[in-house]
């Protein structure tokens, strides 16, 4: 394997580790996991995520500290986040009438994970 190979698949193992310690910290603030890693061209939302009536489209961030993760959702993903909840819903028709939210959970080592309600707003039509 190259040095390249090798980056590309710790940074893909650090990412599940984030996303499975995001899982476990929602399910701890009694949130139902709806679905994880929900993938379509372009776009993928971490975490799908139900509380009462409220779905969260949830991006979690994992960087050497919190203000690292808490400044690295761009524009961009936001769109693309927007973009993932949309066609969630479209084929989900039974969640349109929930509050529906795109929050995110960011990770640092040696840290408490963080859960921002409403961190991003969603464009969804």
């Amino acid at each position: 394997m190259s040095a390249d190979s090798d980056a590309r698949r710790a940074r893909h193992l650090g990412g599940l580790r984030a996303e499975t310690i995001a899982t476990l910290w929602l399910r701890c603030k009694f949130y139902t996991i709806l679905a994880r890693r929900y993938r379509l061209r372009g776009a993928e939302i971490d975490i799908i995520a139900q509380r009462g009536c409220t779905i969260a489209f949830v991006e979690v961030k994992a960087r050497a500290t919190l203000q690292e993760a808490m400044t690295s959702i761009t524009e961009e993903k936001r769109r693309r986040i927007s973009r993932a909840a949309a066609r969630w819903l479209a084929a989900n028709p039974w969640a349109a009438d929930h509050v529906l939210r795109a929050d995110a959970v960011f990770i640092a080592p040696r840290r408490l994970p963080v859960h921002v309600e409403q961190a991003m707003d969603l464009d969804l039509w």
